[in-house]
């Protein structure tokens, strides 16, 4: 009988050291937190009004790039981008599927401004981040969860953000570009500036700020008039910038002195209209743009256009992906998060070629 309460003993002794739990200390470094020493993964859902902008296509290859730079055996970033189609529906669909697919963090460059209460209503349901880039939603929309001194009246407003360029700061330096010019752009000296105005999209804020503040700012700057000949709409593309130049190039003739573009794919439409109507840029007329896309900067710098804006895709992109890792870490976000434009010039073009 001792000895079989002597083995009993023994065994029960076994048992209590095999099933003693492993002290925290014991935890392999390195994990952050997570098991067998995989890294943490991050899923990033992003969704760009349309894949064949050409500054879109710039600014998602860098959101791409940026991310898979910040990744490292502690933390993943898996990045979904989906082509909006400029269609609001298609990306409403996309936002859906990537909140029931469980997200972290939403990107979104909205083809429509508008849908902005849309989508932030959807995302705060589900209590996703959701950061908006590129076009920016209205003030009301940003702010719909603070009050009228800016605090948060629900957890939700620092969840959600706008990484962009400030729309009006572009605008006014189209405007100073020509109005810094020796004759002020006004070709044939009657003291009024002459002007055709391609705009991008009516809805889309970045469009009225440009057209309105190129001309607000122009007129400050240079003391003269101006002369709206034509404004039409040409929804960032180069064919429509081509198009709508023409026409006007042939219903105006001489009488237009600039052509303001809200964008440089339709300005580089338009620098192939006015060489197809034999006018010279920076000899009987000008021609400015904003994005300081490569082929723009190139016509900058031989003369081929007056000007461009650059909007900082680099700069953009990175704010936008430091954001969603900060929201995804639980931090607090700013209402917006601003990127300066800067004008380019023959001056200055080499620095952005």
């Amino acid at each position: 009988m001792k000895k079989l309460i002597a083995l009993l003993i023994a065994a029960m002794a076994l048992v209590g050291c095999s099933s003693a739990p492993a002290k925290p200390s014991e935890t392999p470094a390195g994990t952050a937190g997570t098991t067998g020493g995989a890294a943490k993964e991050v899923n990033v859902g992003v969704s760009i009004y349309k894949f064949d902008d050409n500054f879109m296509t710039l600014y998602r290859n860098e959101i791409q790039s940026y991310f898979d730079s910040l990744s490292n055996d502690q933390v993943k970033y898996n990045v979904t981008i989906q082509d909006g189609k400029n269609d609001q529906a298609e990306q409403t669909n996309q936002i859906d599927n990537f909140i029931a697919q469980d997200y972290d963090v939403l990107i979104i460059n909205l083809v429509q401004s508008t849908s902005a209460a849309t989508v932030i209503e959807k995302c705060k349901e589900a209590n996703k981040p959701c950061i908006f880039i590129n076009r920016e939603p209205s003030e009301e929309d940003m702010n719909m969860y603070r009050d009228a001194d800016g605090k948060a009246t629900d957890p939700y407003a620092d969840m959600y953000t706008y990484v962009g360029a400030d729309a009006r700061q572009s605008g006014k330096f189209q405007g100073e570009i020509i109005a810094d010019l020796e004759n002020k752009g006004d070709l044939n000296g009657d003291g009024v500036l002459q002007y055709v105005m391609v705009v991008g999209d009516p809805e889309n804020v970045d469009a009225k700020y440009r057209t309105e503040f190129s001309i607000s700012q122009y007129k400050e700057s240079s003391g003269l008039g101006v002369e709206k000949l034509d404004e039409q709409r040409g929804d960032w593309d180069q064919a429509k910038g081509q198009e709508i130049v023409a026409n006007a190039l042939t219903k105006y003739g001489d009488k237009v002195e600039v052509v303001f573009c809200n964008n440089d794919g339709m300005a580089l439409g338009a620098a192939q209209a006015i060489a197809a109507a034999n006018r010279t840029v920076g000899k009987d007329i000008y021609l400015v743009g904003v994005d300081a896309l490569a082929e723009a900067v190139e016509l900058v710098s031989t003369g081929g256009m007056t000007g461009t804006v650059l909007n900082d895709h680099i700069g953009q992109s990175h704010q936008a992906v430091d954001a969603a890792i900060k929201a995804v870490n639980g931090e607090k976000l700013d209402t917006y998060y601003w990127v300066d434009y800067v004008k380019v010039t023959p001056a200055n073009a080499a620095e952005f070629k």
